[in-house]
């Protein structure tokens, strides 16, 4: 850590130039993504489109919507085009006040994270998608089709793969609990049962209104807290072995008489 400190207002300048240039990543990543803003819905639509009947397709009922649903699509793909700047920002901003043996842990982290979250969207794209859409099109009747909005896809597909990205990061939060030594694997066992209503809970907020997708988010998240559990153990043993190898009160209390 800098031995000398930043007057507080050094620190709200250093913020504000952060900031700016986040936003003009963003900015950029916007302008390029709008340009391909069809492709990147049809990219995003195919789970869907690809088991849709042939006489359905996807519609938009208000005037705008279809101009508005490409603009929410183009600033979403500009965060994640701009996401390497971001963190990049976010790192020189934190970097002066960590010290040296904290700074080595932070590239790793934020390497694991951002591939843990990638996997996650993948997995409700690649994985859940197809089965979450086949499910809600088993609704399908001669007098009932499904006529799915641009706007409400969007939405729905958006907060959705968020979700998956957001709970797949349970690895690494609990790999950086372990390596702080505020949890280990003793206390995951023991809070299993716990962890696993709570689990359907989140499950439930996370998700649309509807079983299968909660089930379908509520699975991979009791895999991979059994995940964390195998890296609380491995990372936190030696803590472990650590505080095995400290005397006790009686042995300590004979070493100091002899």
């Amino acid at each position: 850590m800098e031995d000398s400190k930043l007057p507080l207002t050094d620190h709200l300048e250093e913020l504000r130039k952060r900031i700016i240039t986040c936003l003009i990543a963003v900015g950029i990543g916007f302008v390029i993504s709008y340009f391909f803003a069809e492709q990147l819905f049809l990219i995003l639509a195919h789970p869907l489109s690809d088991i849709l009947p042939e006489d359905n397709s996807f519609i938009f009922t208000g005037i705008t919507e279809g101009f508005f649903t490409y603009l929410k699509l183009a600033f979403f793909a500009g965060i994640f085009l701009s996401a390497p700047v971001i963190l990049h920002q976010i790192w020189c901003f934190v970097a002066p006040g960590l010290y040296n043996n904290e700074k080595k842990y932070v590239v790793p982290f934020v390497m694991l994270s951002t591939i843990f979250f990638i996997g996650g969207t993948m997995f409700g794209y690649f994985a859940v998608f197809p089965i979450a859409f086949k499910f809600f099109l088993g609704y399908n009747t001669d007098q009932i089709r499904m006529l799915p909005s641009i706007r409400e896809y969007l939405s729905f597909s958006f907060k959705f793969l968020l979700a998956f990205g957001i709970v797949f990061e349970l690895p690494i939060f609990v790999l950086f609990l372990s390596k702080l030594g505020i949890v280990n694997e003793q206390q995951l066992r023991t809070n299993r049962k716990f962890v696993i209503i709570a689990i359907f809970i989140v499950a439930a907020f996370l998700t649309p209104p509807d079983v299968i997708s909660q089930v379908l988010m509520a699975v991979p998240l009791l895999f991979l807290y059994e995940l964390s559990i195998i890296i609380a153990r491995v990372f936190g043993k030696k803590r472990v072995e650590d505080e095995g190898d400290e005397p006790d009160g009686d042995d300590a209390l004979e070493e100091d008489v002899d």
